[in-house]
Order: C-alpha cells, then sequence, then structure tokens
C-alpha cells in the first residue's frame, strides 16, 4: 500500500507527495510536528499539515531571503532572524565572516529539535559560536529592540494561526524601530497565485509600504510551495535593492551557491504585470 501526503492549497488543489516513511510526528504546545522521508524531495517538514521546507528545494528559499540583502548592504554584522527554526537561513548567514551576531527567536522549541536530528544539513550551524537562540514570542522580544539590528529577517510561516501576529503593522513598526538607520528586513510574502494567499501578500505589503520608506517585492520559483511561485519583501530604511546592489563586493566573497546569483538578483525584482497590478493598487 503507497503512502502519501498531501497538503491543500485551496479548496480545490492539492500537492501530494509520495512518503517512504515518516520519521518524526508529535504535538508540541503550538503545532503539529512532522518529518517525512519521500523519494522525490526528500525529508519534508510538516507543520500543522503545511510543508515548511523539503531537502530538495529549500537551497532557494534561504539563498534568496539571505543573500539579497546581504548583496545590497555593504556592512551588515548583526542580524536578527524570526521563525522556524530549521537552521537553513542561519546556515547561510553563518557564511558571511563579517557577521558577529545572529539571533534567532522560535517559538517552538521542539521544531529545531527535530530539525537537528532528522535535517541536520539545515541544523548545521545553529550552534556557531555566533548563534544565540531565544524560544520564546517574537512579538514580545521585538518591542524590547531599538537601533539593535542591520537585518532582520522574517522567515515565518504563513500569515495564519500562531504566525498571523507577524504580519500586523504593529509589528513592522518595531521591526522599524529595531534596525539601525540604514537598517533592511526581508520577509516571505508568500504566494499570488491563489485567491487567499494573494490577498494576504497585498495585506502584508501594504502595511510594509506604509512603514518603510522603501519597499520592493521579489519573487523565487519554489517547487513544493503553493503554486511554485513565492515571493519575498525586501523592506529598507535607506538602500535600494537594485540600484545599491554591488555585484562585484558580493561576487569577490566567492560563495557557492545553486540558486542566488547577482544577475538574478537583478531579475528577481522585475514582477510580470498581473502582480504590478496587485502591489500597485494597495500602494496607492
Amino acid at each position: 500500500m503507497e503512502l502519501w501526503f498531501s497538503e491543500s492549497h485551496t479548496p480545490d488543489v492539492k500537492l501530494s507527495l509520495r512518503v517512504d516513511r515518516q520519521l518524526y510526528s508529535k504535538k508540541s504546545d503550538y503545532q503539529k510536528i512532522d518529518v517525512l522521508e519521500t523519494p522525490e524531495f526528500g525529508r519534508v517538514l510538516v507543520l500543522d499539515g503545511n510543508i515548511m521546507l523539503t531537502e530538495r528545494d529549500e537551497f532557494i528559499y534561504d539563498e534568496m531571503i539571505v543573500h539579497v540583502p546581504m548583496a545590497v548592504h555593504p556592512n551588515i554584522t548583526k542580524v536578527l532572524v524570526i521563525g522556524v527554526g530549521d537552521g537553513g537561513v542561519v546556515r547561510e548567514l553563518t557564511r558571511y565572516e563579517q557577521i558577529t551576531r545572529i539571533d534567532l527567536v522560535e517559538m517552538d522549541e521542539m521544531v529545531a529539535e527535530a530539525c537537528r536530528q532528522y535535517l541536520p544539513e539545515n541544523a548545521c550551524r545553529l550552534d556557531d559560536e555566533r548563534v544565540h537562540i531565544y524560544y520564546e514570542n517574537a512579538l514580545k522580544f521585538i518591542r524590547r529592540c531599538e537601533d539593535q539590528y542591520d537585518l532582520i529577517i522574517v522567515d515565518s510561516n504563513d500569515p495564519f494561526g500562531p504566525s498571523e501576529g507577524l504580519f500586523t503593522r504593529e509589528f513592522y513598526g518595531n521591526c522599524y524601530k529595531a534596525l539601525e538607520e540604514d537598517g533592511i528586513m526581508v520577509n516571505q510574502q508568500g504566494s499570488p497565485f491563489y485567491a487567499e494567499d494573494a490577498m494576504a501578500m497585498q495585506r502584508s505589503h501594504k502595511r510594509i509600504v506604509n512603514t518603510f520608506p522603501i519597499s520592493r517585492v521579489y519573487q523565487a520559483h519554489i517547487p513544493t510551495y503553493a503554486a511554485g511561485y513565492w515571493l519575498f519583501g525586501f523592506a529598507s530604511k535607506k538602500y535600494h535593492p537594485i540600484e545599491d546592489l554591488n555585484p562585484d563586493r558580493w561576487n569577490s566573497k566567492h560563495l557557492r551557491t545553486r540558486y542566488y546569483t547577482t544577475r538574478l538578483h537583478v531579475g528577481a525584482f522585475y514582477l510580470p504585470a498581473f502582480l504590478e497590478e496587485m502591489l500597485e493598487e494597495v500602494e496607492r
């Protein structure tokens, strides 16, 4: 008998993966956590029935949420990461010698422990001496911060349920306050393809536009996320994501990547017409 896992993208659309075996399944105080072994995508982290990452395509998400701001801001040394504590974002950040401190705020310690055990390639740098992990509510944590970080990466779940508070105007205002005078915030903005996801993306973008002087959206193609089409938000107090990109500086670091390049960086901000219209609608 074959075992399949299905994630609902809409009431009429599901993504299904054949599963070889279930490696981990526990319920924390916050959510249900599963790790599955699949023949096509390797190990898969699932939270409350939603795919957070797969071994096959996680590099796309983690590279695009990290290297885009790192290629723009010339001197990022202190970083705050908010969200799923699988370790992929932290792994990419620790490749930069210039970074002296990475604070990771994760609500659910059981997620990090499951990833340490079953997704070690993601969690491999959680014990880096520059990494400081705080298992607490990110909304309360960010309220205590002021002029503290050069970069904030909001690596959250979708804007429903426990993560809904990470998409509010209050939260973005607190992120603005927590950043240095030339700081950048990058967040995942979901997919613009299905109606409910698109409306959530528009709400989030409107709140960011009303908080930061520079706000842009960029895209990546991630097979296991909704419609295979994913967006990120780039919000900044000073730096423009294309005009202030320094390809020579970033390329001189000789970081090996599988998805991100400085050429792709520019192209990721050129959006299809339907998406430009959706963003302009809320920007007005």
